[in-house]
Order: structure tokens, then C-alpha cells, then sequence
């Protein structure tokens, strides 16, 4: 995957191309939609496919005391955005200059860009540009000028609710975790950099990888059973999301994941955790030993519960 951070790159990019515009914060139903809208456009055309996103979420901007959790981190999006196919990504840095460019000049710079431009898809009542003036009309209105078309794709529904991003930001919070599944179209996953801890888990015959989260939203505090990707292979696992209050007092809320059927060294790597299934609510144990015996029966219910032997 290429991936740009200025419209300069686009020049390189052989044409026709086809944008698929949106934050796709979650890289839910309704976006990938609105990704495959732009691949099966650009493969009809013989051209290229481009997604079109945003860093950081524009809501960090534009109304920071009230910005979206995230749901995935822009490096999170962009492997999701790679397994679907499309091979190029503009990734626009949003600050406050970019948010106060008017509609009209992001489509003029967009145009003169991008190589022989053909298509824009987006969902249905994107906005865009200054005060967010832009949307579908505007990019109807100009597309005959700048020379390309436009594709709204229609919402994507589940059991009769519209998908988006606030609605699975509420499932997982409520730890909804079979709904938000079913509106994102897979499992929810938290992507995070292996850090440093304080080595317990260890000492308790259970090494884990503590995670320095990219993304916001977590699920409810407590103990799941997981699958977690490393690389490229795939191990069953246990998490823990809380305070971990056997062992701390305050502190910081943290996930920390125990691998199964894995020895090796993570330290600094990126893993990915999809959420299986809750198995109980944290707790305060009496003693380590207490603590030893409940994390083995976790870990036993996780392995019977991923299917892995």
C-alpha cells in the first residue's frame, strides 16, 4: 500500500482515478461500502483507487472538548483499508488551516492532483471543507467542471438501524460487543504497541503484553477472551481490561494480554485484539496465589471458547 500525506504524490498514480472520501473512523459496513462503491469503479474503468481520510480525526479539531473516542487509530485504519484491496491512501493532515479551506478549493486541489480523475464516492451526507459547506450537491455541481463524477452510496442497515461510527461507539462502551460485531462486519479489535510492565504476569506463570492503546474506546472494564494477531499468525488469548486491584492501588486503566500456546519477545511490536467474549468483571483477590488459580480458569474458558486445542 502507498500510502500519501500530500496531494503532490497523487501525480504519480496511473488514471483514471477514483476517490473513496470519509473519515471511516471503524471501518464499518457502511464504510466499506463506500470503499468497494470506488473499487469496483476504478476496476471498471481500468484506473486506480484511492481512500481519502483524515489525521487526526477532525473532531480533534474542530471541537476537541467534545472529539469522537476512536474506534481505529489512522495506523489501525489504514491495515484495515489494505485488506479490502485498495491500494492507495491519502491520508490529509487536518489542522486548523485545512479545516478553514473553503469547499470549492479542496475539489479545485483534489482535480489538479490527482491524475486524470475520474469518480468521488462518499456516504451519504458527507460534509466537507469550511464550516462544512461542502457535500453531494457541491461535488455535483462541480464535477462537469473539474471533469469527474460523483457516487453517494446509500446507508448500509442492520436489523433496521442505520450503521455508523457513534452507534458502535455506544455498543462497545455498554460492552455491546455482538452488536457492534455486527455492524462493523467483524469482531471489535483494539490495535496497541507492546510496552514495558512491571514484569508480574510473569511471575505468575502468565506473561503479558501491555498495551499502549492507539485508539480510544474500550470496552467495559474486565476480563475476555480473545484473539490476538501478531505478524502475521493468530493466538488465542485472555485480556484484561482495569486497574488490575489485586496488585495496584489507583493507577492507570490498562489492557494487558496473555498469549496463549506463545514465547517470544513483543516488546515494541503492534499486535492487534479482537474481543471474543466477556468472562467476568475485575476483582480485587485476596493474595497472588488466588489471583494464579482465577486467571488459569480464565485462560481455560478463553482456549475452550476460541475453539483452539
Amino acid at each position: 500500500m502507498n500510502v500519501f500525506t500530500n496531494m503532490n504524490g497523487l501525480a504519480s498514480l496511473p488514471g483514471p482515478v477514483v476517490f473513496a472520501a470519509g473519515v471511516f473512523d471503524g471501518m464499518h459496513l457502511g464504510h466499506q461500502a463506500v470503499l468497494r462503491s470506488a473499487l469496483d469503479s476504478a476496476r471498471a474503468a481500468g484506473g486506480t483507487t484511492v481512500a481519502l481520510t483524515f489525521d487526526p480525526h477532525p473532531s480533534k479539531i474542530l471541537r476537541p472538548e467534545n472529539a469522537a473516542r476512536l474506534l481505529t487509530s489512522t495506523r489501525h485504519k489504514l491495515r484495515l483499508i489494505g485488506e479490502l484491496g485498495i491500494p492507495d491512501v491519502l491520508v490529509i493532515p487536518f489542522d486548523e488551516t485545512f479545516a478553514a479551506m473553503e469547499a470549492e478549493d479542496f475539489l479545485r486541489r483534489l482535480a489538479s492532483s490527482a491524475r486524470s480523475l475520474r469518480r468521488i464516492c462518499v456516504g451519504q451526507g458527507w460534509k466537507f471543507g469550511r464550516a462544512r459547506r461542502g457535500d453531494v450537491d457541491l461535488l455535483r455541481a462541480l464535477g462537469p467542471v473539474l471533469g469527474f463524477e460523483t457516487t453517494e452510496v446509500s446507508p448500509v442497515t442492520v436489523e433496521g438501524s442505520v450503521v455508523s461510527s457513534t452507534l458502535i461507539r455506544n455498543a462497545v462502551e455498554s460492552g455491546d460487543l455482538d452488536a457492534a460485531a455486527r455492524l462493523l462486519g467483524r469482531r471489535y479489535s483494539i490495535l496497541g504497541t507492546v510496552r514495558h510492565g512491571d514484569g508480574l504476569g510473569g511471575q505468575l506463570g502468565f506473561p503479558t503484553a501491555n498495551l499502549s492503546a492507539h485508539n480510544e474506546q474500550f470496552p467495559p472494564d474486565g476480563v475476555y477472551a480473545v484473539r490476538v494477531r501478531a505478524g502475521t499468525a493468530h493466538f488465542p488469548g485472555v485480556a484484561n481490561i482495569g486497574l488490575r486491584p489485586t496488585v495496584k492501588s489507583g493507577g492507570e486503566r490498562i489492557l494487558e494480554v496473555h498469549l496463549l500456546d506463545y514465547s517470544g519477545n513483543l516488546y515494541g511490536q503492534d499486535i492487534e485484539t479482537e474481543f471474543v467474549r466477556f468472562l467476568r468483571p475485575e476483582k480485587k483477590f485476596p493474595d497472588l496465589d488466588s489471583l494464579r488459580a482465577q486467571i488459569t480458569r480464565d485462560a481455560g474458558l478463553a482456549r475452550s471458547i476460541t475453539g483452539e486445542k
